[in-house]
């Protein structure tokens, strides 16, 4: 769905949610365009992916830890870690999806965005294995998180799609007592 190192629009509007120097989690980072973009802005941030070849240069930014590590291998890495963020973009495997939404702190924010039903109509993926069913992020988050902003639907921009995207945060979040950052 992206075609650059910039970040996602969806990520940078939503990460806006993230308190001061927030502990986040980026899942499938890919090249890492979301784990720079929010170490820039003063998070801490672990960034997951099996394969880390293009994340070298992350292990010179002091505020990124990459652990290469197949999310679809195993037991799930972080079941006693809990994050005040967690960014999935472009990534589907369903077994994950509990452990992600566990994995939020009292005060944390989820920034998922991928590929949805339909997007078969504009190539890959095009697997029903990677493409999120009518709803399904409302449905994965609708006990334990409430959602602040949901979208779904084709787009043309970066690329045309079909995606879902969604941001959800913890019963406990408390928008009123957000810190702004300085940047």
């Amino acid at each position: 769905m992206h075609t650059s190192n910039k970040p996602s629009l969806w990520v940078t509007k939503c990460s806006k949610l993230l308190q001061v120097e927030s502990k986040v989690l980026d899942l499938a980072c890919g090249s890492g365009r979301h784990a720079r973009y929010l170490a820039d802005r003063g998070h801490f941030v672990t960034a997951v992916d099996k394969d880390i070849e293009s994340l070298t240069d992350c292990d010179t930014i002091n505020r990124i830890n990459v652990i290469e590590f197949d999310l679809e291998v195993g037991a799930w890495p972080f079941s006693e870690d809990k994050f005040d963020g967690i960014i999935v973009t472009n990534y589907l495997h369903r077994p994950t999806m509990p452990h992600i939404v566990e994995g939020l702190s009292d005060s944390g924010v989820l920034i998922y965005e991928t590929f949805m039903v339909g997007n078969e109509s504009f190539g890959r993926p095009s697997n029903p294995d990677f493409l999120l069913r009518t709803n399904e992020l409302i449905d994965v988050v609708r006990e334990k998180l409430q959602v602040v902003m949901y979208e779904a639907g084709p787009v043309t921009l970066p690329k045309p799609a079909y995606v879902q995207r969604i941001c959800a945060v913890s019963r406990d979040y408390k928008f009123g007592e957000r810190r702004l950052p300085d940047k």
